[in-house]
C-alpha cells in the first residue's frame, strides 16, 4: 500500500500524519510506502514545523528528517489513497486531477467531511491534531 497524505505547507499536519501512519504501519509489520505533500510550495525543502515535531516526539515518533516538498499530479501514479487534511486541499488535489481514476484515490483523512484543524496560528491546537491524526490512522491500518 501506497499512502500520501496532503495539507496546504507540508509541515504541520501532514508531516505529522505520515509519521504516525508510517510508525502504526512498522509496529504491525505492514510493508506500506507513506510519504506527504502539500498543496502550496511555501515550504518545499522545509523541516516539519517545530511544534509539530515536538510533539511528534513526545509520542515517540521522530518526523525531524522529513522535508516539505508540494503535491504534483505525477503523485496519482504513484500513490494508492491519497488522505487531505481539509476540503481546501481536497479541492487543490482534485485540480490536478486527470482522470475518475484520480479523482478516486483522494478523501478526506476524517471521518464525516470533517477537516482536520490547521494548528498553525493556535500553539494549543497541536496536541488535538495529532490526537484526531493519530485515531484516523489508527482507523486506516485496521482497514
Amino acid at each position: 500500500m501506497k499512502i500520501l497524505m496532503v495539507c496546504l505547507g507540508n509541515i504541520c499536519r501532514s508531516p505529522l500524519a505520515e509519521g504516525i501512519l508510517r510508525h502504526l504501519a512498522e509496529q504491525r509489520h505492514l510493508d506500506w510506502e507513506v510519504d506527504s505533500a502539500g498543496t502550496g510550495n511555501w515550504h518545499v525543502g522545509d523541516p516539519p514545523d517545530a511544534r509539530s515535531v515536538r510533539v511528534a516526539k513526545k509520542h515517540g515518533i521522530d518526523i525531524s528528517g522529513l522535508r516539505g516538498r508540494q503535491f504534483q499530479a505525477g503523485d496519482f501514479d504513484r500513490f494508492d489513497r491519497i488522505y487531505v487534511m481539509d476540503l481546501d486541499n481536497y479541492r487543490d488535489v482534485l485540480r490536478k486531477a486527470r482522470t475518475e481514476a484520480d479523482r478516486e484515490r483522494v478523501q478526506l483523512l476524517l471521518e464525516h467531511q470533517q477537516p482536520v484543524p490547521d494548528p498553525w496560528y493556535d500553539d494549543a491546537l497541536f496536541e488535538p491534531v495529532y490526537n484526531l491524526i493519530y485515531d484516523a490512522c489508527e482507523r486506516i491500518v485496521k482497514g
